[in-house]
């Protein structure tokens, strides 16, 4: 099974950018491109928040415009940039979002991995949280299934990640998420995005990643006491998370854009094990 996860894909109304420069859409556009141009084709695809920029229903309706190529299930959660009932009108159609208590968590059955959005969202604030009802829902949905491989998927990071303004806004309340999460044995991983950076950590006695944003990517200052948040134009990327049952979840970083290559690789004569190898051969 293998699994796309794009995030913090801050899409605007047709023919705006975001912060004066970055073009959010037309980078969305090339990710979808890029998955759809992969060898393998990913099973389904995840998309962890921050889905448009302003949470405007103008915005919604472009990224299902922009995401209809896609030719494999398409899955999303929302960001502190999303809002709830916008994103819910334009996306409940597709039958998988639920918002029976407020909240649009759901999950996703019928594969190897079992998948549970999580909406770990604050109105109007910047950072997330996991309150008692959302920890009792999700214990509940992980108490149902103890033995299939399980993968986690949410906005804010839960975790700290060391990018200090950034983690004054991550999902708090994350401790008490991290026991609920260690009495259970089967998952696998828990993926966020809000960070636009790649990050792992372990963490809740699982792994904590953190993707790329299909856009722009927030500056890496791991000061202590970094100053505000600000972004730079690093490549573009997203995750790909592959489970078998022989090595269980491995994941893959990958970046957007034309590189040159493939090159086969022509080692010259005293490249050490060359003659060993081609001994073998």
């Amino acid at each position: 099974m293998m699994i796309a996860q794009i995030t913090d894909l801050h899409v605007r109304p047709r023919g705006k950018v975001a912060y004066e420069r970055v073009d959010t859409n037309a980078m969305l556009e090339a990710a979808v491109a890029a998955i759809e141009s992969l060898p393998r084709k990913p099973d389904l695809v995840i998309a962890t928040g921050d889905l448009t920029d302003c949470g405007l229903a103008e915005e919604y309706e472009v990224l299902r415009d922009i995401l209809d190529p896609l030719s494999m299930p398409v899955y999303l959660v929302p960001g502190n940039h999303d809002r709830r009932a916008e994103l819910f009108a334009e996306f409940a159609p597709d039958g998988y979002l639920r918002n029976d208590d407020g909240f649009l968590h759901y999950v996703i059955e019928g594969h190897d991995v079992r998948l549970i959005g999580l909406d770990s969202v604050v109105p109007g604030h910047g950072h997330g949280e996991m309150c008692a009802a959302r920890l009792a829902w999700l214990e509940g949905k992980l108490g149902q299934e103890r033995k299939r491989p399980t993968m986690i998927f949410m906005h804010h990071p839960p975790f700290g990640t060391g990018l200090a303004d950034m983690d004054r806004i991550n999902c708090r309340n994350g401790a008490s998420m991290g026991a609920v999460l260690r009495r259970f044995d089967n998952i696998e991983r828990v993926v966020c995005g809000h960070h636009h950076r790649p990050i792992t950590v372990r963490w809740g006695g699982t792994i904590g990643s953190v993707a790329p944003s299909t856009a722009h990517q927030v500056t890496l200052d791991l000061e202590v006491d970094g100053g505000p948040s600000s972004f730079t134009l690093e490549p573009p990327g997203f995750h790909l998370h592959i489970w078998s049952k022989d090595t269980g979840l491995v994941t893959h970083g990958v970046n957007i854009g034309r590189f040159e290559g493939p090159f086969p690789f022509i080692l010259d004569a005293d490249y050490p094990g060359h003659t060993a190898k081609a001994e073998a051969a």
